[in-house]
């Protein structure tokens, strides 16, 4: 028996002891990046995950580079993933989507955003959605009728702001946001003082979760994100079914896009996809939006030359009307130069997005390595936007580092907005509501930093104490 017992042990450490072997050394038809791939199950996430309180590239990925190079290779959550610093190979992965690569996200991130967030789609089906989305933000709806709908949000919001002793920017300029982004997609009226009844109040559980470790059950962080979904997907699933027995007339929403694309014989579209992108297009908009103006803000606070000089260029605008009171045309939009290298600028550094991810579709031969098929790739803006063979001084606030950029699209260099084909559908949405927020701020009003305004990555962007400002009107 005892002779027994001793065989079985010693098989099950022969076991384990191949299993953790086979663990921290994949198999590879070629020659693998270095790297390692860290504890079983587990890999390197809790060090991916680990908050630090620094604006440069995150140390999980800084002294990996240093260690292994631009590419090496890791595991993240249970899936082994290959870690992009390099511009010319993040450039070719974009480039290579439908080819060679795929649009992917961890499993932890498609329970949050639904298993048919626009994210997961690909091909022809991703083009379809896009289109449908392009309707209601691209260039003709933002010129006719979104920028005059963003600068009256803006200037109801900070009239009410200046009321206030002190205001929380990073959580007003979300309300703000989501408020003009629900109304224009589902014609959702928010209502603060109704926080049980309103749809606001849910993505703010989500949000809390979301850049947390993926422990799913009751008390972590993780577990009230999710649950934050189930209930805005409840109350968005809600509204759609209202609005099919509604027939009253006003400004076509996208809910009535998708109700009109549903009743199509040979749609695409199906409730669960429309439902889901809803989900995405309200989170993105508002989240990442409001973190780059409270970011913006906190950066002309703390560079008066930068303030002086964006101030002069909107007031600039204001003298060259005939009427001073008149409202901000696509023209004027269009010529705040200064205002685009702020934003850019802005963006750059925040780098809000720590990991853009694609899959391996077959086995791809990079430089002298080998990317096996099925492994995940995570491209990395921060290593990229703060590389200072690009950048001269990459964590200081420079917006004159723009002159003479191209500003409007994607890079090698620089990939705030994405990349390739998944080059943000929003992005001149978001453009639009920074340059309009800060032509009403620095134009009417002043401010001063009260307190808070430090930042944490975890590994995405957050203002854990918030950052306070007390604003005023200016009185000339």
């Amino acid at each position: 028996m005892w002779s027994i017992s001793i065989g079985i042990g010693s098989l099950l450490v022969i076991c384990i002891t191949y299993w953790v072997y086979g663990w921290r050394n994949p198999k590879c038809k070629g020659k693998l990046p270095p790297g390692s791939m860290g504890f079983p199950l587990l890999g390197e996430t809790l060090e991916f995950f680990a908050p630090n309180t620094s604006s440069d590239v995150p140390p999980f990925i800084k002294e990996r580079v240093k260690r292994y190079g631009p590419l090496f290779r890791t595991n993240l959550v249970g899936q082994p993933v290959i870690v992009s610093t390099d511009a010319e190979i993040n450039h070719f992965v974009f480039q290579q989507e439908g080819r060679l690569f795929q649009s992917w996200y961890p499993d932890t991130f498609t329970e949050i955003f639904g298993r048919k967030n626009v994210g997961s789609l690909h091909g022809f089906m991703y083009k379809y959605v896009k289109n449908i989305v392009l309707n209601l933000f691209g260039h003709e709806s933002l010129k006719d009728k979104l920028l005059p709908q963003v600068e009256q949000t803006v200037e109801r919001s900070l009239n009410s702001w200046a009321t206030q002793d002190s205001v929380e920017l990073k959580e007003a300029t979300a309300t703000m946001i989501f408020g003009l982004t629900a109304k224009k997609l589902i014609s959702y009226e928010y209502d603060p003082t109704k926080p049980s009844e309103n749809l606001r109040e849910n993505f703010a559980a989500f949000i809390q979760g979301l850049i947390s470790f993926p422990l799913d059950f009751p008390g972590t962080a993780f577990h009230k994100c999710l649950q934050g979904r189930k209930k805005a997907m409840k109350m968005l699933k809600d509204m759609l079914l209202e609005r099919r027995t509604m027939t009253e007339n006003r400004d076509i929403d996208f809910f009535d896009y998708v109700l009109m694309e549903l009743k199509k014989e040979e749609t695409l579209l199906t409730e669960e996809i429309a439902l889901d992108l809803m989900f995405v297009l309200l989170f993105a908009s508002f989240e990442t939006t409001s973190l780059a103006l409270t970011l913006a803000v906190k950066f002309l606070t703390e560079h008066p030359h930068v303030l002086k000089e964006l101030t002069e260029e909107h007031e600039a605008i204001l003298q060259r009307r005939e009427n001073i009171d008149s409202k901000l045309t696509w023209e004027e939009y269009k010529s705040m130069r200064f205002t685009a290298q702020v934003i850019n600028e802005t963006v750059r550094l925040a780098n809000i997005v720590p990991g853009i991810f694609r899959k391996a579709l077959k086995d791809i031969k990079i430089k002298e390595y080998t990317i096996p098929a099925g492994w995940a790739v995570m491209v990395c803006p921060p290593a990229v936007h703060l590389n200072p063979e690009e950048y001269e001084d990459p964590l200081t606030f420079n917006p004159r580092r723009w002159e003479g950029k191209e500003q409007n699209g994607a890079s090698k260099h620089f990939m705030a907005f994405g990349g390739g084909m998944r080059f943000c559908v929003g992005t001149e949405f978001t453009k639009v509501q920074m340059a309009v927020f800060l032509n009403c701020l620095v134009t009417k009003y002043r401010w001063a930093a009260i307190k808070g305004g430090n930042i944490v990555r975890t590994p995405g962007l957050s203002f854990p104490n918030g950052f306070h400002i007390q604003i005023s009107e200016k009185h000339e």
